[in-house]
């Protein structure tokens, strides 16, 4: 599958992005058309969620907002909006690297919090709120407000809102701030653990270096740590019990394709862990747990479930994109520096677009079949019971093999809703702009793909994987650390 990797350069005088500095509305209505240009251009996902109607109100209502000069940061809110509703977890919306720098000297919320039957719980031990404290307001702002207006920060696929918890879990502070700007000491109200009686402090701000460290230091670290850093394991394989082994894959970011040594290595282990099972079949049950899998790179995803099914597979029922000469090249943001290497850089790319998407279909390009073969399963495929683990954290490569294993196996899932979808996703291909005026910078992926999944009454178009049991973290686990839904499936596999 055709990938394109973008690295950034960029060098803005820092003062052009000042805090307080505002644009012309002549300017912002001048970058706002350019994105919208491209996104009607380029971006095959535009209208997989949304109507046209839809798309133009939103755009309406930000040519409204923008009819005053605004600050680079108003106006990146407004972008943001805009790239949330359509729904593609491949969005991307960055600020000026120079900009970025602004949160030298800054202050932000102490400490990290975790969203708990969507209530923002204290996730650190500290002296001024009590471990698992809920907080029911900051500086007047109630908790639910808060959350709907941080939610535009970390885009999710669809309509899909429980994978906005991964990104409020990791960032809350630094959404806190960007959203109602840097305070230096914050005023919050909030219960105690089991409690229901309304209490107040106020507690001071904290640097960004000391943001991190707390976070760092968060209680359910020993818990989520997979979810939000590099994992040196990304797979491993165990017997539990007699008859129940446990399959962890925690990332598809294993190698860049069918021939790199990493990937040779994790099919060998497969290998391996598949023979054994097939020497063993007492072993009648294999929890296979992608809790912690945000995604990665093909074939790891098709290879990984060719050893849970006994049917052929497609990794697609169809995909395509909207070009095949690169639009808008005044804004395109190359990895390459040197003017030469820019137009081999694009030569390569549009060559490679050519050679995957050759047919022209209406006003669409198709996927050439040979790029999306029928793939047979592994001849030491599972044949017992499969109990799928997954989580808000599950997207991309991740979602896709979780759409096929619960679509077209006789898994059992069990956990809370992917922040990717069933039914298809916007993928593989990540291309980059850049607005001439704020240099905000928008990225996206351009493969609009159908997954080869079944309709089934439990799963909803433009919703992640809907798990068969919905098990959520209680109070009391989070508290503990303990790990429901694995505690739940060992349960449900010991009464059956």
């Amino acid at each position: 599958m055709l990938k394109f990797k973008i690295v950034f350069f960029f060098c803005f005088p820092i003062l052009l992005f000042s805090q307080k500095e505002k644009l012309s509305a002549e300017k912002l209505k001048q970058d706002l058309t350019v994105f919208r240009e491209i996104r009607e251009k380029v971006n095959s996902g535009l209208y997989k969620y949304r109507t046209k109607q839809q798309i133009d109100s939103i755009y309406t209502w930000a040519f409204s907002t923008v009819k005053q000069p605004q600050t680079l940061l108003d106006f990146y809110k407004i972008i943001l909006k805009i790239s949330d509703f359509e729904g593609s977890v491949h969005n991307n919306t960055s600020l000026p690297d120079a900009f970025k720098k602004r949160t030298l000297g800054k202050v932000f919320f102490p400490f990290p919090v975790k969203l708990i039957n969507n209530k923002i719980v204290i996730n650190l031990k500290n002296a001024e709120i009590p471990l698992g404290s809920e907080i029911l307001s900051i500086n007047g702002i109630k908790s639910d407000k808060i959350l709907l207006d941080l939610s535009k920060y970390y885009t999710t696929d669809g309509f899909n809102k429980s994978g906005k918890s991964i990104g409020i879990n990791s960032s809350f502070s630094r959404y806190l701030e960007m959203e109602y700007g840097s305070k230096e000491t914050y005023f919050v109200e909030y219960s105690l653990p089991n409690e229901n009686q309304k209490q107040s402090k106020s507690i001071v701000g904290v640097s960004a270096e000391e943001r991190k460290e707390n976070f760092k230091n968060r209680h359910s670290f020993p818990s989520d740590s997979l979810q939000y850093g590099k994992s040196k394991n990304k797979y491993s394989f165990k017997t539990i019990s007699p008859n129940t082994a446990l399959l962890a894959v925690h990332s598809f970011n294993i190698g860049g394709n069918a021939k790199a040594k990493e990937h040779q290595v994790y099919k060998k282990y497969l290998d391996s862990c598949f023979q054994m099972l097939s020497a063993h079949p007492e072993i009648k049950n294999l929890i296979v747990d992608i809790r912690n899998n945000g995604g990665g790179t093909d074939p790891n995803d098709l290879l990984t479930f060719s050893y849970l099914t006994q049917k052929t597979f497609r990794e697609n029922s169809d995909a395509y994109i909207n070009f095949q000469k690169i639009p808008f090249l005044e804004y395109f943001v190359y990895e390459e520096t040197d003017p030469a290497k820019k137009l081999e850089e694009k030569k390569d790319f549009e060559d490679e677009l050519k050679e995957e998407y050759p047919t022209l279909k209406g006003k669409i390009y198709s996927q050439d079949q040979k790029f999306n073969p029928v793939l047979q399963p592994d001849k030491n495929n599972f044949k017992g019971q499969i109990y799928l683990l997954i989580s808000p954290r599950v997207a991309s490569a991740g979602s896709l093999f979780a759409a096929l294993v619960a679509g077209n196996t006789n898994a059992i899932t069990i956990g809370e809703e992917t922040m990717g979808g069933y039914y298809g996703h916007n993928g593989h291909t990540p291309i980059e702009y850049e607005l001439p005026n704020t240099k905000i910078k928008t990225q996206f992926s351009i493969v609009n793909l159908e997954q080869d999944v079944p309709k089934k009454a439990n799963q909803i178009f433009g919703r992640g994987i809907i798990p068969d049991h919905e098990i959520l973290q209680t109070f009391d686990d989070f508290m503990k650390n303990r790990d429901t839904q694995l505690e739940y499936t060992l349960k449900q596999i010991e009464q059956k």
